[in-house]
C-alpha cells in the first residue's frame, strides 16, 4: 500500500500536479494521488486528472458565500479520502479556515516562485524579481500557515535570472526548476519524515 495519500489542489495548467503523477508513475515517488480539487472548470489540470483515471472535484467559487465555506468542503473532500499530504500546485485561492490549516498542520504543501522571504504574498514574484534588477531569483517549497507563504521552508533553489529580458523570461526559467523540486519534495515526504524545531525544518529518511 502507498505510504501516501495525496490531494492535488490546482487553477490551472497543472505542470506540477503533473511532474508529481510522473513521480508516482516512475515509483520516485511512494504514493497515490486521491484526488484533484479544482475552483477552475476549465483547468487544463482536470484533463491531466481524466487521463491517468484520478478523480477530481470542481469547486466553483460562485456556490460558496465565503472562501471559509469553501475551505469546509475542501476538507470534507480530504477527511473522506483520508489524505495525509495537500499539495497546493499553482492553486489560485488563500486557504483561510482555521480548522482545515489546523487539522492538516503540516500536512500542507506550497510553492512559490521566489526566495522567500523575498516577495513574500507576491502573486507575480517573478516579474517583481525582474522589475527589481534581481540577478538571483528561485523557489520555495513551505508548509502552509495561516501567514501567507510564510510557513516553515522545506526547500528552496536559487536560479540565476541574470540573462532574462522579462518577468516572462524569468517565470519560464524558474518554471523548470519547479517541476523537478516539488516532485522531490512529495517523494521526500513519502520517504521519510519532517522534524520542525521553530522555523528549522529537517528531514529524516526512514
Amino acid at each position: 500500500m502507498p505510504k501516501l495519500s495525496i490531494a492535488i489542489l490546482a487553477s490551472g495548467r497543472g505542470s506540477n500536479f503533473q511532474s508529481i503523477i510522473d513521480g508516482i508513475e516512475e515509483g520516485e515517488i511512494d504514493g497515490k494521488i486521491k484526488v484533484l480539487i479544482t475552483n477552475n472548470p476549465n483547468a487544463r489540470a482536470i484533463q491531466r486528472a481524466k487521463e491517468h483515471d484520478i478523480p477530481y472535484e470542481v469547486l466553483s467559487s460562485e456556490l460558496y458565500h465565503s472562501r471559509e465555506a469553501m475551505d469546509a468542503r475542501i476538507k470534507e473532500i480530504l477527511d473522506s479520502n483520508k489524505i495525509n499530504l495537500v499539495v497546493l500546485a499553482g492553486y489560485m485561492r488563500i486557504i483561510k479556515s482555521k480548522s482545515l490549516l489546523e487539522q492538516y498542520k503540516h500536512k500542507i504543501i506550497n510553492i512559490h516562485p521566489s526566495l522567500l522571504p523575498a516577495f513574500k504574498g507576491s502573486t507575480d514574484a517573478q516579474k517583481d524579481a525582474y522589475d527589481y534588477g534581481c540577478k538571483i531569483s528561485g523557489l520555495t517549497i513551505h508548509f502552509v500557515s495561516d501567514d501567507i507563504d510564510g510557513g516553515e521552508i522545506i526547500l528552496q533553489k536559487a536560479v540565476d535570472i541574470s540573462s532574462c529580458s522579462s518577468g516572462d523570461e524569468v517565470a519560464d526559467k524558474i518554471l523548470e526548476y519547479e517541476n523537478k523540486s516539488y516532485r522531490e519534495v512529495v517523494a521526500m515526504f513519502s520517504k521519510g519524515t519532517f522534524e520542525i524545531k521553530g522555523r528549522h525544518v529537517k528531514y529524516v529518511p526512514d
